[in-house]
């Protein structure tokens, strides 16, 4: 029963989408040359290459079982899909953004009938709905930052991911629409029919997630000061202790610690007493 698994061709979350899977154990057989259908080192997991706003439809009508994208193309889309996982990645913003001289600086200062442009016509109109306030919607394809200053718009809504695009083309940013990432999506007949497969590509994709800012510190300590270490390692169910055999007195302590808090870890357990310390990478966990 094979899964096909919907990937953007190109764009900022293409190689991350590729570099996921392949550290959740489902790499490309041929990495390098990308064609439209590639077969990956599990013959039941095959990946489709598509343009990332084609993603929700694809896998919404079935011709993908899962896919990635973001959520705004998801949202965008009103797609009948599953989302199993946020991937936190690819994150980026939805905004309306006006020019620097326009007199309009927060959401209360939109007039009625203003005209806004935005390749998100949908969450465009959905929101400004919300907001009780009426305004001519223009769909671009592209270059919607250029729209205010052609006399096609007034507004915009366009994505960001720093908002230095925004800046470099002397626009502000008014409110905030929509945040989103990446997420892994799946049709929800496939997740009926395959869903035990399906799991364990969501298992392997979750295992990378919660293993990224981590890392595995090891070290031998004696036995009189292991409530010591204890109380110095912050793991993620407290550290796992055992006997080092061939030094009695001695056990070996490891635990998961988040990288930021290696540094400061690791000098309190050598003040302690704590030898033979090992900082390990970790590329899953389960």
């Amino acid at each position: 029963m094979e899964i096909r698994i919907a990937l953007p061709s190109k764009g900022r979350i293409s190689d991350p989408a590729v570099k996921l899977l392949s550290k959740a154990g489902i790499g490309l057989k041929d990495a390098v040359n990308r064609r439209l259908f590639s077969e990956t080192y599990d013959d039941q997991i095959s990946v489709m290459f598509t343009r990332a706003s084609d993603i929700p439809e694809f896998v919404a009508d079935g011709a993908a079982d899962m896919g990635m994208t973001g959520l705004d193309l998801i949202e965008e889309k009103e797609s009948h899909v599953k989302i199993l996982e946020d991937l936190h990645f690819g994150r980026s913003k939805l905004v309306l953004a006006a020019p620097e001289e326009s007199e309009v600086k927060t959401i209360s200062d939109v007039k009625d009938n203003s005209i806004v442009a935005t390749e998100f016509p949908h969450l465009t109109e959905k929101y400004f709905k919300n907001m009780n306030i009426p305004v001519k919607i223009v769909e671009l394809s592209g270059s919607t930052e250029i729209a205010p200053f052609i006399g096609v718009s007034d507004l915009i809504t366009d994505l960001t991911s720093t908002g230095t695009t925004l800046k470099m083309n002397h626009l502000q940013m008014v409110d905030t629409i929509l945040e989103s990432s990446v997420h892994l999506i799946v049709n929800p007949q496939s997740y009926q029919n395959k869903r035990e497969k399906i799991e364990e590509i969501r298992t392997g994709v979750k295992g990378v997630l919660d293993a990224e800012g981590k890392k595995l510190v090891m070290m031998n300590v004696d036995e009189e000061v292991l409530d010591e270490v204890k109380s110095a390692m912050p793991g993620m169910t407290g550290p796992t202790v055992s006997q080092v055999l061939s030094n009695s007195g001695v056990v070996a302590v490891h635990a998961v610690v988040n990288e930021h808090e290696v540094f400061h870890v690791v000098n309190r357990l050598k003040k302690i007493g704590a030898r033979d310390i090992l900082v390990v990478p970790i590329e899953r966990i389960i």
